[in-house]
């Protein structure tokens, strides 16, 4: 029995949260489906529509800069609402920017455009939270590999949002219009998961989450008081683990969103460009599969850091040359860098909450991670510019450096204070 005298082990409940677990598989293939659509397209939409091509990532930015200032308000939205009525309103965003960025297309105006990728991002925010769904109504041991399994749903995206690209792109008369009406279409989709999992979720909370209770003892019990964000954020375990998702998200963002550019400008194809996204994002989520019994094998700090080595190998790889196969190698390894670094932070941050505290956490700790994504994308154009593709990659390693740095100081902190 569970602190609250609620029955923890009963096959109906374990069997419902193995629904929960698909459904959020369903909604992530979805939704991490319209991110490909924006970023094979955003910035190749942009260098078209913009007279200024220091801009042409500036669509792209603004998806991050919409993701970024979404993660506060949809954590407070879910907090007084619930996360079905807030993720509602994020797939509604999506639907209605899809339309706007479609038109921007059709009418040459990049304004619209940018806007309807603004908008999309809100959607992203609420995305990105899947994943913290996850601790809503699963135990704490079952966690790394339930969140990996959500993660999977990625790897559907990776074939849905390049292939919708590549089937619509000349849909309608004006070029790759009809590919945003595509994201509309998603969002659609995504609204009728929704409704099913409000009346999932309504079946797991007349249970008392009976299950999840004691996965959220991870430094206090429910019965201590709640912290300040001040006292949790000045921890070396959270500064350490904000870092090392920024880093993983940032890099990642700040290498995809230029990749595409530098292959056109040399000499390679859109399609080439978009299948390279679309192997990119394969790896990104492929890794899934493992990543979730590796944490529990070896921690997350060991997975986290070679996330980071393989991030530094991506770049390594990319200045090789500029060939396909340096381009899409870079793009793989980069993927699989971003899942190992990505999902082992999000494991390691549930260690650094309470129940009571999760929400405002994880919305900080998002909100750090995708407002330094969206400053990613928006300098990862204008570096392309100014210092070229082979000095971009570069500047890869010196935030690899630093986060390393943070988990081994994290690790000996640790083992000392073990004794």
């Amino acid at each position: 029995m569970d602190p609250a005298g609620v029955n923890t082990g009963t096959d109906t409940y374990r069997a419902q949260t193995k629904r929960y677990v698909h459904l959020l598989f369903a909604l992530q293939a979805i939704g991490a489906s319209s991110p490909a659509i924006i970023i094979s397209l955003g910035g190749l939409v942009g260098e078209t529509l913009s007279s200024n091509k220091a801009l042409s990532t500036l669509p792209v930015s603004l998806f991050n800069i919409g993701l970024a200032l979404s993660v506060l308000p949809v954590g407070a939205l879910i907090a007084r609402f619930g996360r079905v009525n807030a993720y509602t309103l994020g797939a509604l965003s999506a639907f209605i920017g899809g339309i706007i960025a479609a038109w921007g297309v059709i009418n040459g105006s990049f304004i619209l455009f940018c806007l309807g990728c603004l908008m999309a991002g809100g959607y992203a925010a609420c995305v990105q939270s899947y994943r913290f769904a996850i601790t809503d109504y699963v135990a704490k041991p079952e966690q790394p590999v339930a969140i990996s399994r959500v993660m999977l749903g990625g790897l559907l995206a990776a074939v849905i949002g390049p292939q919708l690209v590549i089937w619509t792109q000349h849909l309608l008369p004006v070029p790759l219009s009809a590919s945003f009406l595509g994201q509309s279409l998603l969002a659609l989709i995504a609204l009728l998961l929704l409704w099913q999992m409000r009346r999932m979720t309504a079946r797991l909370a007349t249970q008392q989450n009976p299950l999840s209770e004691p996965a959220h003892h991870s430094e206090t019990t429910s019965t201590d008081k709640v912290r300040s964000l001040r006292e949790i954020t000045g921890s070396l375990r959270f500064i350490t683990t904000a870092v090392a998702a920024l880093v993983s998200y940032g890099l990642m963002t700040f290498m995809m969103t230029a990749t595409p550019l530098a292959m056109i400008h040399h000499g390679h194809s859109l399609s080439t460009a978009t299948l390279g996204i679309q192997w990119h994002i394969l790896a990104m989520y492929a890794p899934a599969f493992i990543t979730g019994r590796l944490i529990s094998r070896f921690g997350p700090r060991i997975i986290c850091a070679s996330g980071l080595l393989l991030t530094a190998g991506a770049a390594a790889f990319s200045m090789i040359g500029t060939e396909v196969i340096w381009f899409w190698g870079g793009l793989i390894l980069l993927g699989v860098g971003w899942n190992f670094g990505f999902v082992s932070a999000t494991v390691m941050l549930s260690a650094c909450y309470t129940h009571q505290e999760r929400l405002k956490v994880q919305s900080l700790n998002d909100s750090f991670v995708f407002g330094t994504t969206a400053l990613a994308s928006l300098l990862s154009g204008q570096m392309m510019h100014i210092l070229g593709w082979f000095w971009l990659n570069m500047l890869v390693f010196i935030p690899v450096v630093i986060a390393l740095g943070l988990l081994v100081i994290q690790g000996m902190a640790e083992k000392k204070a073990a004794g």
